[in-house]
């Protein structure tokens, strides 16, 4: 879709302002693609305000902006406005969103997408989703109001996946993981106020926690996630009262929260008052030499020391945005309160499909296929690394989730190094963004999720080493 939308953009100087452009059959014939690419592609188009698309008629080179749509207004006026909680004791919520976007912006046509957190097109169940969407649209009701809280049967089917004592009255379904760890934040913690995360950890968590007025304050963890002495140490000298981690598969360094570890991270928040907000958002993406995996935290909590989020998201597509938050006691009535008043509702047909999908056959089948196609893109990765790229440190090989985390040598400048490598055709994640406080390291964050093959991940290794020898001089 992006290599036809190039090509359009480029032959748009051919037609006069206003005049239509080919058709879509003719555009399809011309070029060899799907009709579905040439919508895409023309509907690009138009988001960058270049044509006119209207139904039934065709697409139409777009009209010039007039001189009086091209004056700019002041706006300077608002660097008061945006700044003035600095004045005050709150905490600034100026939020760079830098490292999120680093891995929802795509790259410009042919280069290596090593900084994307989302499954490649050929690896979602697109032919599923589309016949569990189709069913869903045409159930009983689909299309009227659901329950604030999520449809019955949804909220059940996750609660079997958490296991434990946890129940379906317990459950409250959600627009994304990331809107779900957003409304837990907002729950449990007051503008101000401290909150552990760990070290290095997911951005687009630290973006939530200064979007809300919070101190993140950083945990470091290792290959057995994070670090119970120096949790206790951080619970103590800030009075934080939320806690929140990835036990399993932990953005971005892979680490498995350990069997020994597990019981001391519920005793030390227990002991502190607080909080642990579980971010269990890659358990489908588990490898297939993975064996069996940990249970999630909040099945071992009795106590409701544990607010679980967990998503489909990651194993199915950008789009389908349908997650679970779930706690026990008194602050579900608070995580439902804001749900409510931030979102209404999960749309119902998109609860529907989602129960249609991990209904069907189909489900399972996607799951063990995916399985063995991450582990055999994982493996690919990291032998082309150690053979193209011995002075870059692995120190971790995960046996889930989608991508590797590396330590570049030191004196490396990490920013340089991602440059470079987008001169040589493929796009990384700095390591920077991925840390509270100043790093320890350069690091960069490589995806092997969002590749078409093992071709690519060797292609794109091959141009990291045209960065390297360009950086590390």
């Amino acid at each position: 879709m992006g290599e036809l939308a190039q090509k359009l953009r480029g032959e748009l100087n051919r037609y006069s302002p206003g005049e239509k452009l080919p058709s879509s059959r003719a555009l399809v014939e011309r070029f060899r693609v799907s009709p579905v690419t040439v919508s895409r592609a023309l509907g690009q188009l138009a988001a960058e305000g270049l044509v006119v698309t209207r139904p039934g008629a065709g697409a139409f080179r777009a009209e010039p902006p007039r001189a009086s749509e091209t004056v700019a207004g002041d706006t300077s006026w608002q660097e008061v406005t945006l700044s003035a909680d600095a004045m005050t004791d709150v905490v600034p919520r100026s939020v760079d969103a830098s490292g999120v976007l680093a891995t929802l912006a795509a790259p410009p046509p042919g280069v290596v997408e090593f900084n994307s957190g989302y499954l490649h097109p050929t690896l979602q169940p697109e032919r599923a989703m589309a016949a569990a969407l189709a069913r869903a649209g045409r159930r009983p009701g689909a299309w009227d109001r659901p329950p604030v809280e999520g449809l019955p049967e949804l909220r059940e089917w996750f609660a079997r996946g958490i296991g434990g004592a946890i129940t379906a009255a317990e459950v409250l379904i959600t627009s994304g993981g990331q809107s779900a760890l957003t409304t837990a934040l907002r729950a449990l913690a007051p503008p101000g106020a401290p909150v552990l995360l760990e070290s290095p950890t997911y951005p687009g968590l630290l973006a939530i926690a200064r979007a809300a007025g919070l101190r993140p304050v950083p945990v470091p963890v290792d290959t057995d996630g994070v670090r119970p002495e120096l949790l206790a140490a951080a619970f103590r000298a800030t009075g934080a009262r939320v806690f929140v981690c990835q036990p399993l598969f932990q953005n971005p360094t892979g680490a498995v929260l350990s069997a020994a570890r597990r019981p001391e991270v519920l005793r030390i928040a227990r002991e502190a008052g607080a909080f642990v907000v579980e971010d269990d958002f890659v358990r489908r993406l588990v490898h297939e030499d993975a064996g069996p995996l940990p249970r999630p935290l909040a099945s071992d909590d009795r106590d409701g020391v544990v607010v679980h989020v967990c998503s489909l998201t990651k194993a199915t597509s950008p789009s389908f945005r349908v997650s679970a938050l779930a706690a026990r006691g008194p602050v579900l009535e608070r995580l439902r309160a804001i749900q409510v008043v931030d979102h209404f509702f999960v749309p119902r047909p998109l609860q529907e499909a989602a129960l249609e999908l991990v209904g069907s056959p189909a489900w399972p089948r996607h799951l063990r296929t995916v399985a063995v196609e991450l582990k055999t893109r994982r493996d690919a990765m990291t032998a082309a690394l150690r053979l193209r790229l011995p002075e870059v440190a692995l120190p971790h090989i995960p046996v889930g989730g989608y991508h590797l985390w590396l330590r570049l040598p030191d004196g490396t400048d990490e920013l340089a190094f991602a440059a470079a490598g987008l001169r040589a055709g493929v796009a990384v994640a700095p390591g920077r963004p991925y840390f509270a406080a100043e790093p320890p390291a350069a690091h960069i964050r490589l995806s092997f999720a969002a590749l078409a093959g093992v071709g690519e991940i060797t292609e794109g290794v091959r141009r990291l080493r045209q960065a390297c020898d360009e950086v590390l001089v």
